[in-house]
């Protein structure tokens, strides 16, 4: 793996050993099940989630992207389709953007948001076998999506696929914090979190949530599944007290 230098707020790193690969132990049949069953009240989830700081999270992933007007992106796990909206504006009607998630009912919302950006369009897919040709597109993002895939380094592999050789790889998750702040913010997490999921009518959602969170590598670890992945000046910024973590990574020229 090839890990650049840290930038500014940027910090990168190289474990001594290579983490096995590794993913979520639910499949994607029962992610795509319980994400249809959420679908109704996952963005007010979110935002209650994450304080409301999950506007400005998405705004940095697609400022990483360096897209520009014309380009094409791809999200994966697109939900309802929100950084897929950042990423449409962000390349205009000359652009193309497309959102591909195992949830049909995650999409029909997608859809209904972006149904003013024709240049913006959403398919049924699977992350570890995206509907698309390979170096297709400037960018590929994944938010909040990765620790839900049964293979890191695969997903990582398919954004790698169909990008251009220069174009970034960027990922976006909830990330376990280090400092005193964070932990205490975590502790907040792992414990309400299933309290308020249960007040919504879903309890068994919202501990996976919890779990998935504890069940994912450490920002060290999935910066040297990127680079086995086959991406290049892989770097990392941790924001909101560590509690979310915005990985980018480059795929090399031939």
């Amino acid at each position: 793996m090839t890990t650049s230098s840290p930038g500014p707020d940027l910090a990168a790193g190289d474990p001594p050993v290579d983490p096995a690969p590794r993913g979520s132990a639910v499949s994607g049949m029962e992610v795509g099940a319980m994400f249809d069953r959420i679908a109704p009240v996952y963005d007010g989830m979110n935002a209650v989630i994450s304080g409301f700081q999950e506007p400005r999270w998405r705004r940095r992933a697609v400022a990483a992207t360096g897209l520009r007007s014309g380009m094409a992106a791809i999200d994966v796990a697109t939900g309802t389709g929100k950084l897929a909206g950042g990423l449409a504006d962000r390349v205009g009607p000359f652009g193309r953007v497309l959102g591909v998630d195992v949830s049909a009912g995650m999409l029909d919302r997608a859809r209904d948001a972006g149904a003013d950006a024709p240049w913006l369009e959403f398919v049924v897919g699977d992350a570890l076998a995206l509907p698309a040709d390979d170096a297709s597109f400037d960018a590929a993002t994944i938010a909040f999506g990765m620790r839900n895939l049964p293979d890191y380094r695969r997903g990582f592999r398919e954004m790698a696929r169909v990008v251009r050789p220069g174009g970034r790889v960027i990922c976006l998750e909830i990330a376990r914090p280090r400092t005193l702040a964070g932990r205490a913010g975590r502790l907040w997490f792992e414990r309400a979190v299933p309290l308020i999921g249960r007040i919504v009518g879903q309890a068994d959602a919202y501990r996976y949530l919890v779990s998935s969170v504890r069940a994912y590598p450490p920002p060290e670890d999935v910066a040297m599944i990127m680079g086995r992945a086959g991406l290049i000046d892989v770097r990392w910024r941790p924001m909101t007290i560590g509690m979310v973590t915005l990985h980018v990574g480059t795929r090399p020229n031939p």
